[in-house]
């Protein structure tokens, strides 16, 4: 069931009180962030010169990936438990995550002294639920996606008793998310734009919400994976709308159901939605290893993605990116690494028939490195069912310089006979 608001003229600026008399505005979010001064950081504001070039604006960095835990998602856990003990007799919480918020909740609960139990999904990287039970959480894997941890978790609320914390849908969660704009309005009071990575929508719907009450000059833009776009399609159809799945590389944003109250608020005081892809996502967390030498998760560097592949209209604005998240499996950084240096023409796999005899590989091989390019990884194949008894499949890795020199590469080996099939 949809969330109902009713406007009403208040001292902050327009209000929007929640069927249960929650209010939320200018003040009540600065007295979230005053709560949290003493608590996590005030995360830094730089420039970049080489995303500014590349994206054609005057491009900033907001960098919520050096925030304790590793994300944003701790302010709003924070905030939530925080006004649980204050208002209730609450001594335990349960959450359901994929993992910032589940480390958010762990930490926030650790230091209020309550205890937590966090649902992930069994696809949840190992890091992050080692990460999550280091805070002092019990984790429970449950399910394929977040949707389905959910559930466990409302269950275990049920069987306990513990407090719910919503990862999103929640308006002390959207308030403490929100602090967010202080700091960069606080920091860059000139900004023209603002990029958000948006899943379940917290982080979006608090920041546009305080942006647009504080100066509703500045743009605010929503980010989502181009699989898992269920807040994009809200927004372009102007009601709550799900996905049936949400595969994305972008785990942290990965959300088939968004929230009825942050979808409430995006549709208010965003000004756009837009998606990248898992590729464009790989090549933006490959750009910020090599010129910033930060690493950022999929969900956080979804902002830069939109920002440098121009999926918005930026050109000559000062844009802030907020870099949302730095909590990535070290065993999948390989991956990232590999599908943007392949979404950058830096690496390249194809596989071609060549004769199987000797000196064969060899000839290959001097053709490859005559032109430049290393081989990274090869495959000899010469049991395939269509193969005759003389031939082999070979199938090759090649690290290049870009795509030009790819095309000359395969355009060397053609002209020496071979027929390249490239491989995705």
């Amino acid at each position: 069931m949809r969330n109902a608001f009713r406007p009403v003229l208040f001292g902050e600026g327009r209000l929007y009180l929640k069927e249960g008399g929650f209010v939320m505005t200018v003040k009540t979010i600065e007295n979230a962030h005053n709560s949290l001064r003493d608590v996590l950081h005030c995360t830094p504001i730089s420039s970049s010169h080489t995303f500014s070039k590349t994206s054609g604006a005057e491009l900033y960095l907001k960098c919520e990936n050096l925030q304790k835990t590793g994300s944003f998602k701790v302010r709003g856990a924070y905030n939530k438990i925080r006004k649980l003990k204050a208002r209730e007799n609450v001594t335990s919480v349960v959450a359901a995550s994929a993992g910032n918020h589940a480390q958010g909740v762990a930490y926030a609960a650790s230091v209020l002294g309550m205890e937590s139990t966090i649902v992930m999904p069994l696809s949840t990287p190992i890091a992050k639920v080692s990460a999550t039970e280091g805070y002092g959480a019990k984790v429970v894997l449950h399910g394929e996606y977040y949707d389905d941890a959910y559930q466990k978790a409302i269950e275990i609320q049920n069987e306990t008793g513990a407090s719910f914390v919503h990862p999103f849908d929640d308006e002390d969660v959207i308030e403490g998310q929100a602090t967010t704009a202080i700091e960069i309005l606080k920091d860059l009071p000139t900004a023209d734009v603002i990029l958000v990575p948006a899943g379940g929508g917290g982080l979006l719907a608090g920041v546009a919400y305080y942006v647009k009450e504080i100066n509703p000059r500045v743009r605010v833009i929503g980010v989502q994976a181009q699989s898992a776009d269920a807040l994009v399609r809200s927004f372009k159809q102007g009601a709550l709308t799900s996905t049936q799945t949400a595969k994305t590389i972008a785990d942290g944003i990965a959300v088939k159901n968004p929230g009825g109250l942050t979808f409430d608020y995006i549709r208010r005081y965003a000004d756009e939605m837009v998606t990248v892809t898992d590729g464009e996502i790989s090549d933006s967390i490959l750009l910020l290893l090599e010129r910033t030498k930060m690493l950022v998760e999929p969900a956080g560097a979804a902002s830069l993605a939109a920002a440098i592949y121009k999926k918005a209209d930026i050109a000559g604005k000062r844009v802030v990116c907020v870099l949302s998240g730095g909590n990535i499996d070290v065993s999948f950084i390989h991956k990232i690494v590999e599908k943007g240096l392949v979404k950058r023409g830096r690496q390249m796999k194809f596989s071609t028939v060549m004769p199987d005899s000797p000196g064969s590989l060899a000839y290959f091989s001097q053709i490859v490195a005559g032109r430049g390019a290393n081989i990274i990884m090869i495959q000899y194949d010469r049991l395939n069912a269509s193969l005759s008894l003389t031939d082999a499949i070979l199938h090759v890795v090649c690290e290049v310089g870009g795509g030009a020199h790819g095309e000359e590469l395969i355009k060397s080996l053609e002209e020496s006979g071979y027929k390249i099939n490239m491989e995705s």
